[in-house]
């Protein structure tokens, strides 16, 4: 996605979350926002945390952990000589270190709607995301969020070789409170608002399906290179098919390795792919990438053939519960063209190969003959 098409979903979280109530996550201009862990100092983090822990006083911090994923993610620890309430451990994200990578992500304006997601959207629902303590952008297409430390909270995240169990309902009653929420709410018309990935996102797709076709065919099954060159012929419809139903404001990317677990409820972390689309998008990819498999292949079992409904359930009700399947197993699709991510930089480095070697396994054709 180019910059262009990446800015109305940056104005439709702005515009709609202006109703949101203040929160202290929302940044002031006048703090400048560091471009490395070098300038994430006691000086900067104080006042970076004041607007959500009034009178709090950073007296050090160190970083505890670095790993590059999407992004570039520091877990620091922080003495205080004023707590006020301040979590002993931050999760901070940055941009990717690699120049090539982080250009890629600042086209796409991932960081900047992750921001605004954390700044207007967070707010106004009650679905379990990370606790945001700061967020703001920064200049030339980066950015800096400081998270609640998932696992000091003892949250479970996947590392790639487990998947959500037997929460199905959990998170989908979620997804649902943030569909509903934000139905009402989100501006229709404008450029790029029926599908913030059209244009330039399918055109990097059809780019990256070439490019593991033509340096990965050995390892891809029959199956996905068949899937895979459909959806470089026709794009443009499948595109098209995948934007259809009604719209809201979704997650976009509900994955395992965007989930996790808090006692009973499923969390939703990474919000850079936040935009205005359908709900069944959210559905699709959460049912098919995110349940265990066991879980996954008997709601399919149950799902497959005929649908009967009870007798005495009107016509009607029949008929949405068979477009929503029909809906459902369209938006289920795009699970397929996902799953690349898996063969190229940086998610087939040796440092994520548990993780990328489990992700696409769930999708209908998955990439690997073995």
């Amino acid at each position: 996605m180019s910059g262009a098409d990446a800015a109305p979903a940056c104005r439709v979280l702005r515009q709609a979350g202006r109703s949101a109530r203040r929160d202290p996550a929302r940044l002031r201009n006048s703090l400048p926002t560091p471009t490395d862990a070098t300038g994430l100092t006691p000086a900067w983090l104080t006042p970076a945390l004041s607007h959500r822990h009034p009178g709090v006083r950073v007296a050090a911090v160190e970083v505890l952990d670095a790993t590059e994923r999407t992004n570039h993610h520091l877990l620091l620890g922080l003495a205080y000589d004023v707590r006020a309430g301040a979590p002993d451990t931050l999760f901070c994200k940055l941009p990717p270190r690699d120049p090539e990578h982080r250009a890629r992500i600042g086209a796409a304006g991932m960081g900047t709607r992750e921001v605004e997601f954390y700044r207007a959207v967070a707010p106004t629902i009650s679905m379990r995301v990370p606790e945001c303590h700061f967020a703001a952008p920064a200049p030339t297409e980066r950015f800096l969020m400081l998270l609640e430390d998932l696992a000091a909270r003892g949250c479970a995240i996947s590392d790639g070789s487990w998947a959500i169990p037997g929460r199905r309902r959990a998170g989908v009653e979620e997804l649902a409170e943030l569909h509903v929420r934000w139905e009402d709410r989100a501006p229709r018309g404008g450029p790029a608002l029926g599908d913030l990935h059209a244009g330039q996102g399918a055109r990097i797709r059809v780019r990256t399906l070439r490019y593991v076709i033509d340096h990965c065919a050995d390892r891809l099954s029959d199956g996905y290179l068949e899937v895979a060159r459909l959806y470089i012929d026709h794009h443009d419809a499948i595109e098209a098919a995948w934007a259809r139903g009604p719209q809201t404001l979704i997650h976009g990317d509900a994955h395992i390795g965007n989930l996790f677990i808090d006692g009973d409820r499923v969390g939703f972390l990474d919000w850079g792919m936040a935009k205005i689309g359908t709900p069944m998008r959210d559905l699709g990819f959460f049912l098919t990438m995110g349940l265990e498999s066991e879980d996954r292949r008997a709601k399919s079992a149950r799902s497959s053939g005929t649908i009967s409904t009870p007798p005495e359930a009107p016509r009607r009700q029949s008929d949405r519960l068979r477009r929503g399947l029909g809906a459902h197993r369209i938006e289920a699709a795009y699970s397929v063209i996902a799953s690349f991510l898996s063969l190229v930089p940086p998610y087939n480095t040796e440092a994520r190969r548990m993780f990328t070697t489990n992700f696409p396994a769930p999708a209908p054709w998955p990439p690997s003959t073995t």
